[in-house]
């Protein structure tokens, strides 16, 4: 079984500087009912077919299945997925014993940075960097498939 383990944080102040890699991703969404998200992604040159699970009740842990699919299928998949897309550009940054993703979002999520760590448990420590604001691990405002049906841009209060 698969299973992620992050921690979701909003991100505050400088972290570009920091990067060592930037890819640009597309998601369309096939469904996002509770207990399970399909997902088509198209990161930069590759596509991605993903399966994701309830989160625990902290949001910190779930289910999550991968594969690479050819580009060509994964471009016409995004035809038959729900409307709107989540788009974003990703930044890696090395933080220790760590790579935090930081996720700056665009079009209808302009304005959003939400960075993650990915950890091998639970409670496995990392070193905090610079640019982590406030913890928004067990907020599922700030999954993709909920951006999607409320975008950022229609939030009054963050």
């Amino acid at each position: 079984m698969h299973l992620e383990i992050e921690r979701k944080f909003l991100v505050q102040g400088p972290y570009k500087h920091l990067a060592y890699n930037v890819t640009h991703i597309e998601q369309g969404y096939f469904a996002t009912e509770p207990g399970k998200t399909v997902r088509i992604r198209i990161r930069d040159d590759k596509g991605y077919l993903t399966i994701k699970g309830t989160a625990d009740p902290t949001g910190l842990s779930r289910y999550e299945f991968e594969t690479e699919i050819p580009l060509d299928d994964a471009r016409q998949m995004m035809q038959l997925c729900r409307p709107g897309a989540v788009i974003k550009d990703r930044y890696l940054v090395k933080n220790g014993k760590h790579i935090i993703e930081v996720d700056e979002f665009h079009g209808d999520n302009e304005g959003l940075t939400i960075a993650e760590i990915e950890l091998g448990s639970p409670h496995e420590e990392y070193l905090p960097a610079p640019f982590l604001g406030r913890e928004v691990t067990s907020d599922p405002r700030y999954y993709s498939k909920y951006l999607l049906a409320h975008p950022y841009k229609m939030w009054k209060n963050t």
